[in-house]
């Protein structure tokens, strides 16, 4: 199964949260909160959005900041789970 975006909408994959000990070792997973950070898996098209035209700033590979309560989780077959955004709701590009 494939996401394909519409509108002002973005695919984002989550990237995992990696929490280092004072003495360096690096324990995966272990944050207590999930990271707004993720990278970017399949963008909409932009256009006419709400009577507003909306040119896409991101790409496919961007790492992003993303606000915290934004979007939709959604899980697919292969276990793999994304999270749809507008937008509006990516606040930063990584680079």
């Amino acid at each position: 199964m494939k996401l394909v975006p519409l509108g002002d909408r973005i695919v984002l994959k989550q990237l995992e949260a990696e929490e280092t000990t004072k003495s360096g070792i690096v324990l995966p997973g272990q944050s207590k909160e999930k990271p707004q950070q993720a990278e970017v898996i399949a963008v909409g098209p932009g256009g006419m959005v709400d009577g507003k035209e909306v040119k896409m700033e991101v790409k496919v590979g961007d790492q992003v900041i993303y606000s915290k309560y934004a979007g939709t989780e959604v899980k697919l077959d292969d276990d793999q789970e994304y999270i749809i955004v507008k937008q509006s709701d990516v606040l930063a590009i990584i680079e």
